[in-house]
């Protein structure tokens, strides 16, 4: 009789212990980028004497973060290159022309993730960005991944990042005597989950 309870006993520990399963595996985290709380500013060299700052006003986009697995974290961002505002109206419909973002040919600049790595300050991205026409790859350091609730209810994350890309690899090589090849680039956004 004995023996029977302890074979009971050790059949329904085995049982239980089989039907544990260990932590469940948090699924990716999907957002949707909220434009009024993101942003796209950039500066550039004029005659070597000062900056000019600019920004880009419509920028729209999405992102995927997996804690658990950063390499199957994507990331994707399109700007509108006719919202470029750089505070001048004239300079911005010249910006705009042929001379430079030909706006009517290449409507939009964007950028798609093709890789993303988990580093000590952040995650290490790389992807295609595609300016004027020319797609070139690019990588950058992501710092951010806090995340809040605004309003009450709405999760949200956000990342900041700084690059810079020479203009003339992307096919703008007009007037560099001028106007500096080297563009720093400013890039802060918020997703709203999905």
């Amino acid at each position: 009789m004995r023996a029977m309870l302890l074979k009971s006993g050790l059949i329904a520990v085995a049982a239980l212990l089989g039907g544990q399963s260990g932590p469940a595996a948090r699924a990716a985290d999907s957002y949707s980028i909220d434009p009024a709380h993101s942003s796209v500013t950039f500066k550039i060299e004029h005659l070597g004497l000062s900056w000019i700052h600019g920004r880009f006003n419509e920028a729209s986009g999405d992102f995927r973060v997996d804690a658990d697995n950063p390499s199957a974290s994507r990331f994707a961002l399109t700007i509108k290159t006719e919202s470029i505002d750089t505070a001048n109206k004239k300079r911005d419909e010249h910006l705009a022309s042929p001379d430079f973002f030909n706006a009517k040919q290449f409507p939009v600049i964007s950028f798609k993730s093709t890789a993303v790595k988990a580093v000590e300050q952040g995650l290490e991205v790389t992807g295609d960005f595609t300016l004027h026409g020319e797609t070139k790859p690019v990588t950058f350091l992501l710092t951010g991944g806090k995340t809040g609730e605004f309003p009450a209810g709405v999760r949200r994350t956000g990342y900041s990042t700084h690059l810079k890309i020479k203009r003339s690899d992307h096919g703008m090589d007009k007037m560099r005597e001028v106007v500096g090849d080297e563009v720093h680039v400013e890039i802060s956004f918020q997703g709203v989950k999905s």
